[in-house]
């Protein structure tokens, strides 16, 4: 199907409908506009008010996100200069994840990012869990919030929290570091709680029996012989085998050279390929045996490896998933996609990896940009967090006039790194032609 009439058609709808709440002032008191994008809000946010109770316990939440969103935010300045010194020195093509589309985070434009149910589901509960972190922790802080609401046509939808701005600029030190902390310390937890979620759901799963062949070497014995991967071997020359090392046993009596019958199960459907052993790569030791050409997919291991990754370490690993796109090369892949993978394994119910796509998405994007709003640059969160730290400690000094240039001077300059990080591997390339 050709999306484009249609895109251009739903773009030509959206004109047509907001031509006519301007010109007729519909629903003025809840619609505004903003260049082509119309929010929609609502003056009823008594909602917020309903967590003051639990003042004590969210300040200290917002407090330890505080710090942790600090910690974040130096991690991130490193890691930002540490990318530009290494784009410098690798000087890499404008491809891949250096690719000017890539550095956003929007499902089907980002080619690491695919446009599912799972992802855009998990993208729009993201900017609602991060908002909303603001809009509660106002209240909390005796801020009054003015209205809330959703941005249309913001890819394809946000939402916002509108906080009283005179009550806000009142606002002093932790009071408002807290407000400004709590959508990214949302974002963060709730990523991480996602991650644990679907590990305590993957330890519902079992391995399917059998030596499972994840891939075939080119112009080996099983490509030549038409072995599908993603298949389970059953017998080896008649012999039965349940796992690799049964294969591995067999295999060590053969020499290049020898036939042999390789049973397989496909699909559902077994098959006997008849092949001739090759010898092995030198790159893969100095063997004597044949060489069937296969790797094998462990999916007890990779279960175990799951299974251990609750924790910041294993999350972090996580975030790497989306960007190795070499099919089985990363197998936690079966975690965030559809693949092949996914039939070695034995689950509790009916759409199981679907829910785990889910949390896996909803984990990735929140916990993604989490990390990005805590970059020390407005306009983003943790550049706010910067200034009012900085103000505030100025002002103890007696040189509060100063701290504007430092936080201008602090943001300008993870913008130029940002922007540089985009913007040089373009000019490499044409510097290399």
């Amino acid at each position: 199907m050709d999306w484009l009439p249609v895109l251009l058609a739903v773009v030509a709808l959206y004109g047509v409908i907001v031509l006519i709440i301007r010109q007729k002032g519909y629903f003025s008191e809840h619609i505004a506009f903003y260049g082509p994008i119309i929010a929609i809000k609502s003056m009823r946010v008594g909602f917020f008010d309903r967590f003051r109770r639990y003042s004590a316990f969210l300040r200290l939440y917002a407090t330890f996100g505080v710090v942790m969103v600090v910690v974040i935010s130096v991690a991130m300045t490193i890691l930002l200069f540490v990318s530009l010194t290494y784009t410098f020195a690798v000087r890499p093509p404008p491809t891949g994840i250096y690719a000017p589309q890539n550095i956003l985070l929007i499902p089907g434009l980002n080619e690491y990012i695919p446009s599912t149910l799972a992802v855009w589901l998990a993208f729009v509960i993201t900017i609602a869990i991060h908002e909303f972190g603001h809009g509660i922790l106002s209240r909390v802080e005796s801020i009054r919030v003015k209205s809330m609401g959703a941005l249309l046509f913001v890819v394809p939808i946000g939402f916002f929290v509108e906080p009283d701005e005179e009550e806000l600029n009142q606002a002093k030190g932790m009071k408002k570091i807290r407000m400004f902390g709590a959508g990214i310390t949302n974002n963060i937890v709730i990523g991480g709680a996602c991650f644990i979620v679907m590990i305590l759901l993957m330890g519902l799963v079992t391995p399917v029996a059998g030596p499972v062949i994840g891939g075939v070497y080119q112009n080996y014995s099983a490509q030549q012989a038409g072995v599908p991967g993603f298949s389970i071997i059953q017998a080896v020359n008649g012999n039965d085998v349940s796992t690799p090392a049964d294969v591995s046993a067999l295999m060590n009596a053969t020499r290049p050279g020898d036939s042999l019958i390789l049973t397989v199960d496909h699909g559902g459907v077994v098959s006997d390929y008849h092949l001739t052993l090759s010898e092995w790569p030198e790159e893969l030791g100095n063997r004597t045996s044949g060489f069937l050409g296969i790797t094998y997919y462990d999916t007890a291991l990779v279960l175990d490896g799951i299974g251990k990754s609750i924790s910041p370490i294993g999350f972090l690993r996580f975030l790497t998933v989306p960007f190795d796109l070499a099919g089985f090369g990363n197998p936690l892949r079966i975690l965030a996609f559809d693949t092949a993978a996914q039939q070695f394994y034995v689950v509790p119910f009916a759409g199981f990896f679907g829910i785990i796509h889910f949390l896996f998405w909803c984990g990735w994007i929140n916990i993604s940009v989490g990390i990005f709003n805590a970059i020390p640059m407005i306009p983003l969160d943790g550049g706010y967090i910067l200034k009012e730290g900085v103000d505030r400690l100025f002002e103890k000094r007696g040189i509060g006039k100063y701290s504007m240039y430092v936080v201008t001077f602090v943001s300008t300059l993870m913008i130029v790194i940002l922007l540089s990080l985009i913007m040089l591997p373009y000019l490499f390339s044409i510097t290399a032609v």
